[in-house]
């Protein structure tokens, strides 16, 4: 299982629309082959800037899903409201402790 880090920061006036994209992204991951769990983190000393988790079970499924036309849509949505280019970083798995 792999974990990808993402995290930007955004032009100001454009947290709402922003979020409600990643949500609308994850509505659309949700039925991809691999995918685990994602979440939307905002750092409370900073509410211009976000960080994306998502866990997928391999990133080869991650990637399939980047080349889904609903995902390029919503990318380029996420990509005219952000204030400077997005860092993803990649984190495998080893362990993951969640409440049942």
């Amino acid at each position: 299982m792999m974990t990808v880090v993402t995290t930007t920061r955004l032009r100001p006036g454009g947290e709402d629309e922003w979020d409600a994209a990643v949500r609308a992204r994850f509505e659309s991951a949700r039925d991809r082959p691999g995918w685990v769990s994602g979440q939307l983190l905002t750092p409370t000393e900073e509410p211009r800037s976000r960080v994306l988790v998502g866990t997928w079970q391999s990133r080869e499924d991650w990637e399939a899903w980047h080349h889904d036309p609903a995902f390029l849509e919503q990318r380029s949505t996420l990509e005219r409201l952000e204030e400077e280019p997005s860092r993803t970083e990649w984190f495998e798995v080893v362990e993951d402790a969640r409440r049942g």
